[in-house]
């Protein structure tokens, strides 16, 4: 698992001083990056080789509301992976007390530049699976 953190801006929020539902989105986006990046895989060297990591399918179940200024924490955890795809869950929770905002899960497919999905290269595959076999190890990062 793969844990950041961060804090709920203000423009994250509604009229209702709610974190708006589409704003989890990015943060679990922040969280699988930073998954990739901890195996050693820098997306943007990824997609200079032709190879792009679109979503295939989301799904988020909301739990409860952040609010401005709450401190939160992503955990990413890879649940299956192989040459074409990617299988990654979810849970961002407050900090302070544990309380679930959210859980989700993305899938995300290996593609060339035409959309056409590809295997994923050794040199590649190697570095996340490296991470994928020892998964039950726990790396933090923090933003802030």
């Amino acid at each position: 698992m793969i844990a950041i953190r961060d804090r709920v801006r203000f423009e994250e929020t509604d009229l209702m001083a709610v974190v708006y539902h589409s704003r989890y989105l990015p943060w679990l986006e922040m969280g699988r990056v930073a998954y990739l990046r901890a195996c050693g895989v820098d997306l943007n060297v990824l997609m200079e080789d032709g190879i792009l990591f679109p979503i295939r399918e989301i799904q988020v179940k909301y739990k409860h509301s952040a609010r401005f200024d709450d401190e939160y924490e992503v955990q990413t955890t890879l649940r299956e992976f192989n040459r074409a795809k990617l299988v990654f869950d979810y849970k961002v929770i407050r900090v302070k007390d544990g309380t679930v905002f959210v859980e989700g899960t993305t899938t995300n497919v290996f593609a060339d530049k035409n959309g056409k999905i590809v295997r994923l290269p050794a040199e590649w595959f190697d570095r996340i699976n490296a991470n994928y076999i020892i998964k039950n190890t726990t790396l933090s990062t923090f933003l802030r």
